[in-house]
């Protein structure tokens, strides 16, 4: 089965509710649409959203990436090639991750659906579900706490706080979340790499009885050594995000003593399902818990991240909320989420409908 034509496209997406992070405030963001159509008419989608602080991947580097004259070469290969296809496609497009991570959905898309059945049971599914998290911005603690009862109400029973900019707002504002939280709910927070070593341990000590569920990135990417030399039970509960980007990343992470408990994989970060799974494999050599984030994303690369992270023995943890903070989208399908919990829909490949207009 071969490919026939590939179009990609720019979309520009308001968020619903603008939110703050350690380093910068987002109120709308750039996602690049790819379409691969393929004889019989099937359709494969993917969605890519660029991080330039993250990987160095702006949007235009994206779109241009995505740009006919770079992906013409995929008209007339054969889905069912995909291991080869990815690989020229990783020399095709070597610098820009998210660009790649949206053609490599696509070409699993394509071929799920030529064999008839959910990507994720191509992958070879694990779960059904799991919960994910829906996260909640830097902003008072007032503002944080009608959030939080907000999601509560939706359902959810995974929060995730965005805190690093300073050590005692962020410990007031978790002790004011734990009062008002259920024991059945989990917290978990994300730094984005904005503590020193010390104002982590500081952090650590005052968030000693909260009971948080995972604290991701506290420290910047380039120190994974400091990481290294934190206590073991601190860097059990710690899910590296911005110093993963790539299986060697995964491999350096690992090798003793290592510097984290948890392995935050984003295909927008590494290039797409074909690498995500190698990290994947990494961490269930080495024992270590996977979680599946994400960007501002739409539902079309979320439910690519899904489908892969149910297929991994070693997923323990989704914080796929992306699509949720769109005040559009493109594409509707991949998923459901019911009271909180995520899982596929019964339909080949990533399930999802290109949206008219």
């Amino acid at each position: 089965m071969k490919i026939t034509a590939v179009r990609a496209w720019r979309e520009h997406f308001e968020l619903k509710r603008p939110y703050a992070i350690a380093y910068k405030a987002l109120d709308a963001v750039e996602n690049c649409i790819v379409v691969l159509e393929a004889e019989g008419g099937l359709v494969g989608l993917g969605a890519a959203s660029p991080s330039a602080f993250v990987t160095g991947e702006t949007d235009e580097r994206c779109l241009a990436a995505l740009a006919p004259a770079r992906l013409g070469w995929l008209v007339g290969e054969d889905i069912r090639q995909l291991p080869a296809i990815a690989r020229e496609l990783a020399r095709e497009v070597p610098d820009t991750p998210a660009a790649r991570a949206a053609v490599d959905m696509a070409l699993h898309d394509l071929l799920a659906q030529r064999l008839g059945v959910p990507l994720v049971e191509m992958l070879g599914r694990v779960r059904a579900g799991l919960p994910t998290s829906i996260t909640i911005g830097i902003k008072p603690p007032d503002e944080t706490l009608a959030e939080a009862r907000e999601y509560l109400e939706r359902g959810f029973r995974r929060i995730k706080v965005k805190i690093g900019r300073g050590v005692d707002e962020d410990v007031e504002r978790l002790r004011k979340l734990h009062e008002i939280v259920p024991p059945e709910v989990r917290v978990r927070v994300d730094a984005n790499q904005g503590y020193t070593r010390d104002q982590f341990l500081s952090f650590l000590k005052g968030t000693a009885g909260l009971d948080l569920e995972l604290i991701e990135q506290p420290l910047p990417a380039a120190r994974v050594d400091e990481m290294r030399s934190l206590p073991e039970l601190a860097r059990l509960k710690i899910a590296a995000d911005e110093c993963l980007k790539s299986e060697a990343d995964a491999w350096t992470l690992a090798a003793a003593p290592r510097a984290c408990g948890i392995f935050n994989i984003k295909l927008m970060k590494c290039g797409g399902i074909r690498p995500a799974l190698r990290i994947a494999t990494v961490a269930e050599l080495a024992g270590i818990d996977l979680m599946w984030g994400c960007m501002d994303e739409s539902v079309i690369s979320i439910a690519a991240a899904l489908h892969a992270a149910l297929a991994c023995p070693r997923t323990a943890y989704l914080d796929l909320d992306g699509s949720l903070d769109l005040a559009r989208d493109v594409a509707e399908g991949g998923f459901v989420i019911e009271d909180g919990c995520m899982r596929t829909i019964e339909r080949p490949g990533l399930g999802l409908k290109l949206l008219a207009g």
